[in-house]
């Protein structure tokens, strides 16, 4: 059994999280708008690039070969890395990664540290280890700082903010950073974040980045952001540590050329990130005078094992699938229960720490296939999560001995594939249905199906059965 730490406050239990959400109007409103314009500023970007699917079957095949070949990638990459005067680590699991960083920023004697936006970070609860050993963490990223000083998680992998609003924030900037007066306006929203960060840049002794790409040919780092508080922690600090997961890493320089239109495009609907800053460890002189990687594994052997589910380990973090889906527009980030929330969450986060502790993420779906459609590196988003389910079921038999082989639901599920896999079995299950509808019909749709069917009418009707069937008609014509 997979460790339950390995993501942040992981509690996904999405039936449970879910009505909730649904009933927060406020929360609906802002995830609508927010998906809608995001979805929008994608397709245009998309739309300009006649070679778009040709690019996304590139990144596939980039990611795919990497993994089949990532312990010499990453082999390549420490070296790369040595050779360029930074330190490598390696971290099995949470518990390693946070004592690693910990480690490094005591021996600074650091009281604070400054964070470039890192999931990966949020996936080990950096922030909380850092606390417990008395160093604060300083998210610069605006979205990011709005969380922390809200005491709240990300909803969102690339726009941590989304479910709140404008006059929400003002209202947060004015309790929590002591201005009295200030408007919902952009612009002194970002000021009034510039100003309480400025003093944290210029102070602070240690850095802490994630990466979005690390080039195994070369040993550079790279990370893309919108807003330039990024670069300053990645060149103002004396001592700069970041931290990814293994699959982070790509082959060569040259797959740049591939990932850096992908990711934009596909993330903030931009041709190209505001900031893109890649370098290779140490320079005298210039920038931090210390670098470490630690690189991370914390359960991505296990995925890599799984031949369906490795290819989630192609994502990219472009959070295009959050965008698209239907179920997650609808909830937000937050009722997943997990750093990784909407479709690539619902196969990550079971993958990460076992199906048994997140059971019902592989059913925050309706298997509608929106969410490959727009995936940059061609996930089969929609095949992990059937597998996943079948994990589910196969677990729960497993544990429930006889009763669980006895699970109403999958004894259905038998019946049905008897009943498909029989022409004359499907054919008198068509006459019985006829008969058994005649008190539930109202003027052609079935209003209300009763007992555990009701769920399917609760929120639509069905049209009755017909009379005759397309086959029983085709057979009568002469």
């Amino acid at each position: 059994m997979k460790s339950q730490s390995v993501l942040i406050e992981l509690q996904p239990v999405f039936e449970k999280n879910a009505p909730a959400a649904l009933a927060n109007t406020q929360l609906r409103r802002n995830m609508g708008k927010a998906t809608q314009t995001i979805r929008a500023k994608r397709a245009a970007v998309v739309d300009e690039l006649p070679d778009w699917e040709a690019l996304r079957e590139a990144g596939r095949a980039i990611k795919e070969r990497t993994l089949r070949h990532l312990d010499t990638f990453l082999l390549q990459l420490e070296a790369s890395v040595q050779a360029a005067g930074g330190y490598v680590h390696w971290a099995r699991d949470a518990d390693e990664a946070n004592q690693i960083i910990t480690r490094i920023a005591q021996s600074h004697n650091a009281r604070e540290v400054i964070k470039v936006k890192s999931l990966t970070s949020d996936e080990i609860r950096l922030n909380t280890a850092l606390e417990a050993a008395g160093i604060a963490a300083v998210e610069t990223d605006l979205a990011e700082l709005i969380i922390q000083l809200a005491h709240e998680h990300s909803s969102h992998i690339l726009v941590p903010a989304i479910h709140k609003n404008r006059a929400e924030i003002r209202e947060l900037f004015m309790r929590t950073l002591g201005v009295e007066e200030l408007s919902d306006e952009p612009h002194e929203l970002a000021a009034v974040a510039r100003a309480h960060l400025r003093k944290k840049f210029l102070s602070a002794p240690v850095a802490i980045s994630g990466a979005n790409f690390a080039v195994a040919e070369t040993g550079s780092i790279c990370v893309v952001e919108s807003e330039g508080n990024g670069r300053m922690c990645l060149t103002l600090p004396p001592v700069l540590i970041s931290i990814m997961g293994i699959e982070k890493v790509i082959p060569a320089w040259q797959d740049f050329e591939v990932f850096l239109q992908l990711l934009p495009r596909s993330s903030t609907g931009e041709r190209m990130n505001p900031y893109t800053s890649i370098w290779q460890g140490v320079t005298p002189g210039d920038g931090p005078q210390e670098f470490h990687l630690v690189l991370l594994d914390n359960g991505r052997s296990d995925v890599l094992a799984d031949e369906i589910g490795r290819q989630t380990l192609n994502c990219i973090r472009c959070s295009a699938c959050l965008n698209i889906c239907p179920v997650y527009e609808r909830t937000g980030g937050h009722a997943y229960g997990s750093v990784y929330p909407g479709p690539i969450g619902a196969i990550l986060t079971p993958l990460l720490v076992g199906v048994e502790n997140a059971a019902s993420l592989p059913y925050a779906s309706s298997l509608c296939g929106a969410c490959y459609d727009v995936c940059p590196v061609k996930i089969n988003i929609p095949e992990v999560l059937i597998h996943l389910r079948g994990e589910v079921v196969r677990q729960k038999q497993d544990r429930g001995g006889l009763k669980g082989k006895l699970d109403p639901e999958g004894l259905a599920m038998k019946l049905l594939a008897r009943t498909f896999g029989s022409r004359a079995a499907y054919e008198r299950s068509q006459q019985l249905a006829r008969l058994g509808q005649s008190p539930l019909t109202h003027d052609g749709y079935i209003e209300s199906l009763p007992g555990p069917l009701a769920g399917w009418t609760a929120m639509r009707d069905l049209e009755e059965i017909p009379a005759q069937s397309f086959r029983e008609w085709w057979e009568e014509r002469p």
